[in-house]
């Protein structure tokens, strides 16, 4: 199988993602955090570790703000509903948002009066940073931008986003679901207030894990109430970072195989993964491009994009053609509107989709060579080109 479905989830694991989940379910999969005996001690040490890790990998200044959550859904979530909203507060974010962050912008529309506005980001992931500068009043309570379109690979300003939002003193949250392990990522240069990422996807850590960074000076409200495993005697959730936040029994075999998956991250280095991944995505455009028929949609060749692009074959619906590639080629691709139906209402794709591939540390030319032949095989298949 060649996997080209990065976007969604990571795969095949580093050396050691295994092993240390296995580890932990064999040898101190106990509560975390929830007794004194030494193997609760040794769970509570690993999720620690991990915490430690992560808040290293993104330069987050105290770990004790950074959460573990289930996926980055469950952390966007977090993020947005943790705000205290009122009818008339304002959300400005983007046309590239995938699902995760739009249906719950559009659930306190709904439930709470709130206003939210979507700015336009073309196809090279640039927008008008005049337009948002002069879209936020005093109302608005949070600027919500995905770093990386997950139908594209356009890599979003956030540099200068985040100028922008601390300019303005307004709370900045970036969904890193196609940044993380991608494109280096510092939360403490940025002044980053709320920073969610998947554990499964670019961190090479297992499903089921993920997190969630909140700034110091923002208070959310807990998602979750429940058993924290500290001062069990108040009727309240804690206020205390980051048992305030996770309640319940953390997944500590998953989130010990995401602590192996940024150790070997940290080992390779971020500028080494992006130059890789860059080289490899080039290669694909280029060959891509040579292909008769194909629309390849985001940044172009020499504009700096993440490891993710969407095409389609004209006259070949993506679903078919995704189907094909699997059942005949052996090679997973993702078709469809990828959850994310604003990032294709902006590249005029709304009604027919799109193929998405996406790479990572494991893929290679020569796989993206056997992507090019079976795609001339199946356009001349379907279509009679000679």
């Amino acid at each position: 199988m060649i996997y080209f479905d990065h976007a969604a989830s990571s795969w095949p694991k580093p050396e050691g993602v295994a092993e240390a989940v296995a580890q932990a379910i064999n040898e101190y999969a106990a509560n975390p955090g929830r007794g004194g005996h030494q193997l609760a001690r040794q769970a509570n040490a690993k999720i620690r570790e991990t915490r430690a890790l992560l808040a290293q990998f993104f330069n987050i200044q105290d770990p004790r703000n950074l959460i573990f959550c289930s996926n980055a859904t469950h952390a966007l979530n977090q993020a947005i509903q943790g705000i205290v909203w009122e009818a008339g507060d304002r959300v400005i974010s983007t046309s590239y948002e995938h699902n995760s962050v739009r249906r719950p912008l559009e659930y306190i529309r709904e439930e709470y009066g709130v206003e939210v506005d979507y700015i336009q980001v073309q196809d090279n992931g640039s927008l008008s940073l005049e337009e948002l500068e002069s879209s936020l009043d005093e109302n608005t309570k949070l600027i919500a931008v995905t770093h990386v379109s997950n139908v594209t690979g356009a890599i979003l300003p956030l540099a200068e986003i985040s100028v922008i939002a601390r300019k303005k003193n307004i709370p900045l949250l970036v969904d890193a679901s196609q940044s993380a392990g991608f494109v280096p990522l510092d939360v403490d240069e940025l002044g980053i207030s709320l920073l969610a990422f998947p554990g499964h996807k670019g961190l090479y850590g297992p499903q089921g894990t993920g997190a969630l960074y909140i700034a110091p000076d923002l208070n959310l409200t807990p998602l979750l109430h429940g058993g924290t495993g500290s001062h069990s005697e108040l009727k309240e959730q804690p206020g205390e970072r980051p048992a305030r936040y996770e309640s319940g029994t953390l997944n500590t075999p998953g989130i010990a195989g995401l602590g192996a998956g940024v150790k070997f991250l940290l080992e390779r280095g971020m500028e080494t993964i992006f130059k890789e991944e860059q080289e490899l995505t080039i290669y694909a455009l280029t060959q891509l491009s040579e292909v008769q028929g194909v629309q390849i949609y985001g940044p172009g060749l020499g504009e700096e994009r993440a490891p993710v692009i969407a095409f389609n074959i004209e006259g070949i619906a993506s679903q078919e053609l995704a189907h094909i590639l699997d059942q005949h080629y052996s090679i997973a691709t993702r078709a469809g509107l990828h959850c994310s139906p604003l990032g294709h209402e902006s590249i005029k794709t709304e009604q027919i989709g799109a193929v998405r591939i996406s790479f990572g540390l494991f893929n290679t030319k020569q796989e993206v060579d056997q992507l090019i032949v079976a795609l001339n095989e199946i356009r001349d298949g379907m279509l009679g080109f000679v």
